[in-house]
């Protein structure tokens, strides 16, 4: 993987129309978003939302103001690309009583199982909401605020989403958790 000093480089060859750079972007990108995209929607559609994504990105490359952001630009592009999907699907189910789950998240979480992760990502049990949510925060490293900035919600909306994931790994595989109030 590219570092963001090397992606945003690439992105200020591309915008002077380097070809070369554009494909450096595209092959350091490529992975994740394919990856995220995968866990968020059916595997026979990914490569269509990929195809999609991927022409979004260079036809729009040179718009972009901040190359640093290069990433998350990205993601958020593969995001909107997969909601496009569910939504003509009439998967997409916002789950109204995720918002109402807690605000914020308690104290920092120990690092999740990989293979529980994996399996509770894989099993269709999370909304493709929450589910987008625990891909870009744990598979991909995003910070909450990232990862709202790349769904467009409010980080409030992400953290819930989150907690509302974590509520049911730990349901799922028998984990309880005591919340004191000190």
């Amino acid at each position: 993987m590219a570092t963001p000093i090397q992606e945003a480089i690439w992105v200020l060859r591309a915008q002077c129309g380097d070809r070369e750079a554009i494909e450096s972007l595209l092959r350091s990108v490529h992975p994740a978003l394919h990856r995220y995209v995968g866990r968020v929607i059916r595997a026979e559609l990914v490569d269509d939302v990929m195809q999609d994504t991927l022409l979004i990105v260079v036809r729009k490359l040179k718009w972009l103001s901040e190359p640093r952001l290069f990433r998350a630009w990205a993601f958020r592009i593969a995001n909107r690309q997969a909601q496009r999907v569910l939504q003509k699907e009439r998967r997409y189910d916002r789950h109204d009583n995720e918002e109402l789950l807690l605000e914020s998240l308690p104290a920092a979480e120990p690092p999740l199982p990989e293979e529980s992760l994996r399996e509770l990502l894989d099993s269709g049990e999370l909304s493709p909401a929450s589910r987008a949510v625990m891909v870009l925060h744990f598979e991909e490293g995003f910070t909450l605020p990232e990862v709202a900035a790349v769904l467009e919600i409010p980080v409030g909306t992400a953290k819930s989403r989150l907690a509302y994931g974590l509520t049911v790994l730990r349901r799922r595989f028998g984990v309880k958790k005591e919340f004191s109030d000190g």
